[in-house]
């Protein structure tokens, strides 16, 4: 029987997941291409032969996404896999009407294609949108679990933005690796704060690659954590399913693929940020959660800040720099920065783009509705570069850094700054502990 011709959707993640879980080595299919989107500067690549298996000794060629229409029809191509996360549902069907118009099916995969099982323990952390706050979650648990003596290993969602051979299985475990790793702001963002934590992170390209590295982990693994990105669900199989909420965006979790999975898989979830959020938002995440997953456990959670130095901020007009793919891919308005601007008595927030350069003018036209926020998007060095470029361009008294890393580290800053650092606090009961002490009590650990 003649192999089907297939062609993956994606933005460098769960595409290449996709990929190695379902179709390398699958006799059935003949992946002729991949395509990319939301990430800049992946396309024009190939997904190399070191990684693509027996049937593909040339690699896998990638193209935009705009090319699609024209890859279906030129290749042959019976099936389109949707791979990538984040998007909103009218966006998912909008490229289904387009696959389907051009004569090949188009295909959602799920967990049981997909998911890898760990001889290990396995919680997940995923979220319903970018920037719900996946990353303090994950913290707040491996600090549970590390205080219990037991060793984490988390492993964090893929943004392999190089060569994808070099990245096939990293291990971050000081600040030198991350470093050594040539990590773009993006990975930092996730990586670094675990390693200043005293855990040790996996990420890269092979997902099952990496867990059987994760598992063997030289300081000890008694349970996986899977640090999840965007609102994907988990390449490995869970154990236990947290999901966080955001009511800075309700309804959002009924709204977007696949964080309405997420949501529907979660043994716990958290409406995280309602000490920041308004009553009816919360309400209204509270009603949509209990709608589609009743027997989850809910936990309200807030995500209190500190600053490093308030007067930075009293009374100065600010410039806030904040997380980028929260603000492009999660459509933020209102991130620590913003929370820390208001609290502390900031004048004015100054809007950065009529001091933008580069690829910084470039992320504003793509994603307009950003307003008077900067992201700090730093793929590679020529974003970077227009990123501290942007900063010292701005007319501004101070500049308010709402990222999970220090910009200061990597970028030369010409005025005043101060940080924003903010954790996960659950108010009341339940809350992770006790989820946390049963997860233990289950799987016989400690």
């Amino acid at each position: 029987m003649s192999r089907k011709n297939a062609i993956i959707i994606g933005a460098a993640g769960r595409d290449f997941h996709n990929f190695n879980t379902f179709f390398r080595d699958n006799e059935d299919y003949n992946v002729l291409a991949f395509t990319a989107a939301q990430i800049p500067d992946i396309d024009d690549r190939k997904y190399p032969a070191e990684l693509a298996g027996k049937l593909y000794p040339d690699g896998i060629p990638i193209y935009g996404e705009e090319d699609l229409t024209g890859l279906i029809r030129k290749l042959e191509v019976d099936f389109c896999v949707f791979s990538y996360s984040d998007v909103t549902y009218q966006k998912v069907m909008a490229v289904s009407a387009l696959v389907n118009a051009a004569g090949a099916n188009f295909v959602l995969l799920g967990g049981k294609a997909t998911m890898i099982k760990s001889s290990k323990p396995v919680i997940a952390v995923g979220a319903v949108r970018t920037g719900c706050g996946k990353s303090q979650t994950s913290r707040r648990i491996i600090e549970i679990l590390m205080g219990k003596g037991l060793k984490v290993v988390a492993v964090r969602h893929p943004m392999p933005y190089g060569d994808l051979v070099a990245q096939k299985v990293q291990r971050f475990a000081t600040l030198n690796d991350l470093e050594r790793h040539n990590c773009t702001i993006e990975e930092m963002e996730e990586y670094e704060p675990h390693v200043v934590r005293g855990n040790v992170i996996y990420a890269g390209a092979d997902y099952e690659a990496i867990l059987r590295e994760a598992e063997k982990d030289p300081d000890g693994c008694d349970i996986i954590l899977w640090d999840g990105g965007n609102n994907d669900f988990p390449f490995y199989k869970p154990d236990l399913m947290v999901t966080v909420t955001d009511p800075h965006r309700p309804g959002h979790e009924l709204n977007y693929y696949p964080g309405e999975v997420t949501l529907r898989m979660a043994d716990v979830a958290i409406i995280n940020k309602i000490d920041s959020a308004d009553a009816d938002g919360i309400q209204a995440v509270r009603e949509n959660i209990a709608l589609v997953n009743p027997g989850a456990v809910v936990i309200d959670g807030a995500s209190p800040i500190q600053v490093e130095d308030a007067d930075v901020i009293r009374g100065k007009r600010v410039l806030v720099v904040e997380d980028g793919p929260t603000l492009t891919h999660g459509e933020m308005k209102i991130g620590a920065g913003v929370v820390a601007a208001r609290k502390f008595g900031a004048s004015e927030l100054v809007d950065p783009r009529p001091f933008t350069v580069g690829r910084m003018a470039e992320t504003f036209e793509i994603y307009p509705e950003i307003g008077t926020l900067l992201p700090a998007m730093g793929y590679g060095d020529e974003q970077l570069k227009d990123l501290e470029a942007t900063i010292n361009n701005t007319d501004c008294d101070a500049v308010i850094i709402g990222t999970p890393i220090d910009l200061n580290r990597i970028i030369q800053i010409n005025k005043p700054s101060t940080r924003v650092f903010y954790d996960l606090q659950e108010i009341g009961n339940p809350n992770l502990d006790d989820v946390l002490e049963d997860f233990i009590e289950k799987h016989q650990l400690g």
